[in-house]
């Protein structure tokens, strides 16, 4: 079950990747349009330099992938440490939970992004990363190093 437990930081990861890419169609296509003048004389420009510049929704889907560089850096490290000691049915249920939640919560954000049902969708799987986290936690420290002998 170690290698199952895995599973759903892989699936995030594959979906940052996708919300990455996303980005590429939906900024070039929204840049095409403006006034590139703005930019002129513009030296190592970043992508925050875009805000107020092209649409709003068109930033959404950049505005997603950093968040899925925050928090979900706690869930990688939570499910090795949890495929390290052993994870239970429960722990590969709420990982599972977790990613799914994630990945709607990209999905609110990047195609309707109102924040009081996006802001519930970070709430629950807060939540959830926390029950996980206290598992870990719970697993490591109170482990029998005497299994291990």
């Amino acid at each position: 079950m170690q290698a199952q437990m895995l599973a759903p930081a892989a699936v995030l990861v594959v979906w940052t990747l996708i919300v990455m890419l996303w980005i590429v169609p939906v900024r070039f296509g929204a840049i095409a349009k403006v006034d590139k003048s703005q930019f002129s004389g513009k030296k190592g420009a970043r992508g925050q330099d875009l805000e107020g510049v092209i649409p709003d929704k068109a930033n959404w889907p950049s505005h997603n992938h950093t968040h899925l560089h925050e928090q979900p850096t706690l869930f990688y490290a939570v499910v090795v440490i949890l495929a390290i000691v052993g994870p239970s049915a429960l722990d590969m249920l709420l990982a599972w939970i977790y990613v799914g939640l994630r990945i709607v919560h990209s999905l609110w954000q990047i195609l309707v992004n109102k924040v009081r049902l996006r802001f519930v969708l970070f709430l629950l799987s807060s939540f959830v990363l926390i029950a996980l986290a206290i598992r870990a936690a719970m697993a490591t420290v109170f482990a029998d190093p005497s299994i291990a002998a």
